[in-house]
């Protein structure tokens, strides 16, 4: 039977045809005392991991187990794991390095939320006023009352499917690859309401798009498809890639230029980990705020309609009866938190042990509870 993941593998693998996988297996010893995790840091070794002397062998074999038992977690690319800022551990599997990009699936939607915030920051949109769709404003249209809230805490009400049955009349499948793809955001916002705002969770990528777009609109008057990009582009290089350093940051956009930013962007572990440590950080980066504090607490506070997700990021607490879990509540601290990718990429943030985690791979749906478990172990063990 053909699954959600073999379509999106396919279709990723079209995508990225073109990206270069150059460096070999690696695993760096940890850096002397001195600077954070940066651009100084030197290149992973392109040969067999040496032992790391400085680390607790617990951790090491919590972390390690995440690469040697691939028949139970699948195929794990990269692990990167920082403390205070500093690697303590980092290892790529063979055909990956430091410098290969690596997709981010629904990662990038937490990438979106940090840009949303920027410009709710700078008082070009509103977090609690009716979204800018144009598409939404009619007279009597319900979609009218959906604002950025509902959007980030995906309960807009609007009619997403995110997984088909079969998977390719879902509409991610349809949007990113099908009918939809010339004009992704036009195909979201086009779905009808099913429920009020604010009432029923529903996990959906078409959401980001359309959240991609509220933000490109407002940052260029112009509806042509370079202009939209370059717009995009200019925005996240002054606003997260110079100030983080995530030099190897790439959204990928669709033909009308609207950012696809709900599921593919491509970047290094490094710089995913640069992107955890400034959540992490609450919004600083080098000793600088550049995302005010209450939209942290916005993104990390439980939405109302499902405890285990804040603002387009997945957050260690429970979730409604019925649901599958996320992350592991029952075992980690309550402050952790997650931005979640499709096939098992992870940004995994822990304030409390001033830790991060990043884990890229590709995992199959009946391995998932495999991995989150040694994803936990290796989280438990620091």
């Amino acid at each position: 039977m053909i699954t959600k993941k073999t379509l999106l593998a396919s279709a990723a693998l079209a995508l990225l045809t073109g990206w270069s996988l150059t460096h070999a297996a690696g695993q760096m010893a940890p850096p002397a005392p001195g600077p954070r995790f940066g651009h100084s840091l030197p290149d992973a070794p392109a040969d067999t991991p040496r032992p790391l002397p400085a680390l607790d062998p617990a951790i090491k074999a919590k972390a390690d187990a995440l690469f040697t038992d691939a028949a139970a977690v699948g195929e794990t690319r990269a692990l990167l794991v920082l403390r205070d800022g500093r690697p303590i551990y980092e290892r790529y599997g063979t055909g990956f390095g430091p410098d290969t990009k690596l997709i981010s699936w629904s990662m990038a939607k937490s990438i979106t939320a940090v840009l949303t915030g920027f410009l709710v920051a700078d008082g070009q949109l509103s977090l609690n006023a009716p979204a800018p769709v144009a598409a939404w404003q009619r007279s009597g249209d319900p979609r009218g009352a959906i604002t950025l809230a509902d959007l980030l805490h995906m309960s807009s009400g609007l009619e997403h499917v995110e997984e088909g049955d079969p998977v390719w009349n879902g509409d991610t499948v349809t949007m990113l690859f099908g009918t939809g793809a010339q004009d992704m955001a036009g195909f979201a916002e086009a779905k009808p309401a099913v429920a009020r705002p604010g009432e029923v969770f529903n996990y959906s990528s078409s959401t980001s798009v359309i959240l991609a777009d509220i933000l490109t609109d407002a940052l260029t008057p112009s509806q042509g498809a370079d202009a939209r990009r370059e717009a995009m582009r200019e925005f996240i290089q002054g606003r997260l890639i110079e100030p983080l350093g995530m030099t190897s940051l790439t959204p990928e956009f669709d033909a009308r230029g609207t950012m696809i930013g709900g599921s593919i962007m491509h970047a290094t572990a490094r710089d995913y980990a640069r992107f955890g440590e400034f959540l992490r950080n609450r919004g600083v980066a080098n000793g600088q705020r550049l995302l005010p504090e209450s939209w942290m607490d916005f993104m990390l506070t439980p939405s109302p309609t499902d405890g285990g997700y804040g603002g387009h990021i997945w957050l260690n607490r429970s979730r409604p009866a019925g649901v599958g879990p996320a992350l592991w509540p029952d075992r980690g601290p309550n402050d952790l938190f997650a931005c979640i990718g499709h096939q098992g990429q992870y940004i995994i943030v822990s304030p409390s042990q001033r830790v991060t985690i990043v884990r890229l791979g590709i995992t199959r749906d009946d391995q998932f509870p495999s991995l989150r478990s040694h994803l936990a172990d290796l989280q438990g063990a620091l």
